[in-house]
């Protein structure tokens, strides 16, 4: 007899199943997890790396050592744009390799190779202290944005695919809470270096090269220690070996291999190997044979697929455009130039500059703490207009208080602080809003089989849009002053119009769901059925049936209507 119920549904009561052979999510969860959790925090060594990396180099841009040797590429505002943003644009062509690279020689030593390429990243930069200057950082950091690009999108994969589901929202949210992190220390080991020789035109090269170089402290941990991490159990089914997968996943549990929640979770992870193979197969026969060509070429032939359907088009649109405002807040221009905007609001000395800048990675790192607890409580919608509307009041009052001040900082000291106050409450607004909340929406709006695809697009505006914002802010600083703060204001306006219009609430929903609101139902029925016909194959509907707490997976499905009307109540 054909299953009656959904593959959600199905999903469903095999949480609950899981929940009550383990324990339910949580704190303790994670305790339970312990292995789990240790590697986690290891691999996110590597949103470490991305973070401190983003905010070390707007310190090092105001010190003076460093500016003998870049010369006019720090007093010519369009070529200290692209010092800066030259990163992005490597982490940009990260994305696009990311994929098949993980594909291809796994994630666990697609890991180990982009943290070599970010290592020799940060080696070239340290040769600018030769006679080679700004050519030293421009390669160089081109060279690290590749592995912090590709990094950034194979880590929280690898983490997501170790974890049990039970705590796999977390392990992924320690991702960003790692990033966090890394801005928060560069930008106080920044305040701290600028002091080595003095501030003044005594300061010693080391005032740079100390910062610039510690990046290696993490990369080469994570580089020497990934080696001894296990392989993604998911990769190992998907790639024809099945009892190391097996071996692992027990392995990461803490179980023996007959234990009844790993056979309950290895038929999950072969049903959704099975159901991707099976997908590619139909949607791309010519290249479903698993060569590294085939994988190579897959990723873009799926990229041009999302573009053919009006219902596709409209989550590519709502993708690209979420990480457009995302990066048009104004975020990185504040991470980048942050002591260059706190001079120009009244902070003369640049000791008390980069001082005010390490208060911005404190304010952010706090920030996302409750967004990780209650995104999935609150939801993603109005998270994000009110973030928006926070941080566009935050850009307008600046812009204010810079217009009729901004000729006379030095006797109007306390509006030079009230600016810079608001400098860290719109931090405070992108920690718990835009900050996370963009990446969960690229990557849950997408059917399952155009998942991987949809998320690496989504990326890729990111990464380009952060491109442009790093090389035109210092400019825009320069020659708008505060009209700079006006211009970004009325495009976080715009992100929270954008979203109150045109993004429909995601939480909470299932993959038909998702479909529904979207308008290409053909998608995940297609998907659901094909995934209900592999959960009868390999056992798992039958391992589940019967078994599960308080769950029939033969009950009608909830509708979307009928879900949102429990949620309002």
């Amino acid at each position: 007899m054909a299953p009656t119920g959904t593959a959600s549904q199905l999903n469903q009561a095999a949480l609950e199943r899981r929940v009550a052979l383990q324990g339910k999510a949580g704190p303790m969860a994670l305790v339970r997890n312990a292995k789990v959790f240790g590697i986690a925090c290891f691999a996110c060594l590597g949103g470490l790396l991305y973070g401190y990396n983003q905010g070390v180099f707007s310190g090092v841009l105001v010190m003076n050592s460093f500016s003998d040797h870049m010369g006019d590429y720090v007093q010519n505002q369009t070529k200290k744009g692209w010092l800066t943003a030259i990163l992005e644009l490597g982490a940009w062509l990260g994305t696009l390799y990311s994929g098949f690279l993980a594909e291809i020689i796994s994630r666990k030593y697609a890991i180990l190779v982009n943290t070599i390429i970010f290592i020799i990243g940060v080696v070239i930069q340290c040769t600018a202290v030769t006679s080679a200057g700004h050519n030293s950082i421009l390669a160089g950091r081109f060279i690290t944005g590749m592995g912090v690009g590709s990094l950034s999108m194979i880590i929280p994969m690898y983490n997501a695919e170790c974890a049990p589901p039970e705590v796999r929202g977390a392990l992924v949210g320690l991702q960003q809470l790692a990033i966090t992190t890394g801005i928060m220390l560069s930008f106080w080991i920044d305040y701290g270096t600028q002091f080595i020789g003095g501030t003044g035109a005594g300061q010693k090269d080391a005032a740079w090269l100390v910062p610039l170089c510690l990046q290696l402290v993490p990369a080469v941990l994570l580089g020497a220690g990934i080696s001894f991490m296990p392989f993604s159990p998911r990769w190992l089914e998907y790639h024809g070996r099945p009892a190391e997968a097996r071996k692992t996943l027990a392995s990461l549990r803490g179980l023996s291999q007959d234990d009844e929640l790993i056979e309950l979770e290895y038929m999950e992870i072969k049903a959704q190997a099975l159901f991707e193979k099976r997908s590619i197969a139909e949607h791309f026969p010519q290249l479903a044979d698993g060569s590294s060509w085939s994988i190579v070429k897959l990723q873009f032939v799926a990229i041009g697929s999302l573009f053919t359907t009006k219902p596709m088009l409209r989550r590519v649109a709502l993708a690209t455009i979420t990480m457009f405002f995302q990066q048009w807040t104004g975020i990185n221009a504040v991470l980048y130039y942050a002591p260059q905007i706190f001079e120009g609001l009244g902070l003369s000395s640049t000791t008390i500059s980069l001082l005010a800048t390490g208060v911005v990675g404190i304010a952010m790192w706090l920030a996302t703490i409750p967004a990780v607890l209650y995104v999935d409580k609150v939801g993603r919608k109005p998270i994000l207009v009110i973030g928006a509307i926070g941080m566009a009041f935050c850009h307008f009052t600046i812009a204010i208080i810079t217009a009729k001040n901004q000729d006379q900082w030095p006797t109007h000291r306390a509006a030079g602080w009230a600016a810079v106050a608001m400098v860290w409450l719109f931090v405070v607004h992108f920690g718990y809003s835009w900050g996370p909340c963009a990446w969960i929406v690229i990557a849950e709006i997408w059917p399952m089989s155009q998942r991987p695809y949809g998320i690496a697009l989504g990326a890729s505006s990111n990464w380009m849009n952060n491109f442009i914002v790093g090389q035109v802010t210092p400019k825009m600083l320069t020659d708008l002053t505060y009209g700079t703060y006006i211009f970004f204001g009325i495009l976080t306006f715009g992100g929270a119009a954008f979203i109150w219009f045109f993004f429909p609430e995601t939480k909470g929903l299932s993959l038909e769901e998702m479909d529904v609101i979207f308008g290409s139902v053909g998608f995940a029925h297609a998907d659901a059925e094909r995934m209900r016909e592999i959960n009868k194959e390999v056992g798992l509907e039958d391992a589940v049936r019967g078994t599960s707490v308080g769950h029939n997976i033969d009950e009608k499905p909830i509708s979307v209507e009928e879900k949102k009307e429990e949620d309002s109540d």
